[in-house]
């Protein structure tokens, strides 16, 4: 064979012969063997076709096609027994050992990617079947076996950062950053590798060229180079992916994402309006990602109802009587009455006064009403976090803060399962005896003007 490309230059010849490949003089013998095997091959065939009186062109061409198809079944047979036979013994062999290493590996792909190898061999070894084009499938099945080792290569980096997870180090030290430093030298190298390998130059030589033209490079595409790299790390991190809401208030951004391109991500918001974003300010720049929430099954509900300070009140007799009439507080009620009698009996308290001792409060029955009512309610997530609490007074009253999640995630249904909640935690206020706060309007004003009472 006569190709001179790079993959027979000296450069790769520790290489090549470690992988299998031809390099120099060293496979010769064996070159020149699956060569004559090749063209008495094909001969062959174009011989028995022209005894049936079919030309010579055709007959060849014949060959020529009948023998790609027969290497690629070949290739396809050797990859089929690589990947379905030898890797699924190893997958249960790693299972059987109980290795955690193993089951990452496994886990991870790494041995399917590997045994993608396999049918490059194939095709590279009886590239000398086709002789007019050898060197040039040659040349693809090294580019191929490269692009292989590279995605092998990902993977496995993968599997390093997952079982360095598994050890608590990792919360103080990740790992991550590097390796995916150490992936971009991978690909780097490997297009390097894969373009002199297609030019039939040295990758040194074609080094020095980049190297040279390199400021020049960074100028003219500096903005490709950017959302290149950007693209590298949200893909990478799963930052960010087609379908997500996301919320990004500088560049006016509120809706799932429709496009993700080298230079920009487009944002289709819900007001059916598109916004553009920079790939690269997706990186560089904070942005809120809802798609935690969509996966999760939950999305919050946190809103406060003010509460007017002056109808806060002890609870006496006729309101308790009352409030044991509700169904959701019916059990609180009764054992916070015996907890409260065998708390003042102890310490001797003189209850002619109600500011002795330990009492029940109208807004304190209200809180734990709604927690119940919350708790019993089919739409609010029983497994994720349910509060209602009272935050610090202010000029418009007490806020009692409901913070609870939903199991339904989709936007309209949210927003009125929401709304009937607060509607009817608003409607139930006055039968705790407190008033909801509000600013005065017109017709209070209007109200007090004429003398009428509330």
């Amino acid at each position: 064979m006569t190709g001179k490309f790079a993959m027979f230059h000296p450069e790769y010849g520790i290489l090549i012969s470690k992988v299998g490949f031809w390099s120099g003089n060293a496979s010769e013998y064996m070159k020149d063997k699956i060569n004559a095997k090749g063209e008495h091959m094909t001969e062959f065939v174009a011989d028995y076709l022209m005894k049936y009186e079919i030309n010579e062109e055709l007959s060849y061409t014949i060959s020529n096609i009948a023998s790609a198809l027969i290497i690629l079944l070949i290739s396809a047979l050797s990859y089929f027994i690589t990947r379905k036979i030898i890797v699924r013994i190893l997958e249960t062999f790693v299972a059987k050992t109980h290795s955690k290493w193993g089951m990452i590996l496994v886990e991870n792909k790494v041995l399917e990617r590997v045994s993608a190898i396999v049918p490059i061999f194939v095709i590279h070894a009886f590239a000398p079947v086709f002789p007019a084009f050898a060197d040039w499938i040659q040349r693809l099945a090294f580019c191929a076996f490269v692009i292989v080792i590279l995605l092998a290569v990902d993977k496995l980096l993968s599997t390093v950062d997952d079982i360095y997870r598994n050890y608590e180090v990792s919360k103080e030290r990740p790992i991550k950053g590097y390796l995916q430093v150490l992936e971009i030298i991978a690909y780097v190298i490997g297009i390097i590798v894969i373009i002199s390998t297609l030019i039939e130059r040295s990758p040194l030589l074609l080094l020095s060229g980049i190297g040279a033209a390199t400021a020049v490079l960074l100028l003219i595409f500096q903005n490709s180079i950017l959302g290149f790299v950007a693209g590298i790390q949200l893909t990478a991190n799963n930052m960010v992916k087609l379908g997500d809401w996301i919320e990004m208030p500088k560049y006016g951004a509120d809706g799932e994402v429709m496009e993700i391109s080298l230079h920009t991500v487009k944002v289709q918001n819900w007001d059916k309006t598109i916004t553009t974003i920079p790939t690269n300010a997706l990186v560089t720049e904070s942005f809120k990602n809802w798609r935690g929430m969509q996966e999760s099954g939950g999305r919050r509900i946190k809103r406060a109802i003010y509460i007017d300070m002056t109808s806060i009140r002890f609870c006496d007799e006729e309101m308790l009587n009352r409030y044991r009439k509700i169904h959701y507080i019916q059990r609180y009620i009764d054992n916070k009455i015996t907890e409260i009698e065998a708390y003042n009996q102890s310490m001797k308290m003189d209850l002619t006064d109600i500011v002795n001792g330990r009492h029940l409060t109208n807004i304190g029955t209200f809180r734990t009403y709604v927690d119940n009512y919350l708790k019993n309610h089919q739409k609010v997530h029983s497994s994720m976090t349910r509060l209602v609490r009272q935050l610090e007074p202010t000029e418009k009253g007490i806020p009692i803060e409901i913070y609870a999640f939903l199991s339904e995630t989709d936007w309209a249904e949210y927003e009125s399962i929401q709304a009937d909640l607060f509607d009817h935690i608003l409607a139930v206020v006055p039968e705790f005896d407190l008033r909801i706060y509000q600013n005065p309007t017109g017709y209070d004003l209007r109200r007090l003007h004429a003398g009428i009472d509330n």
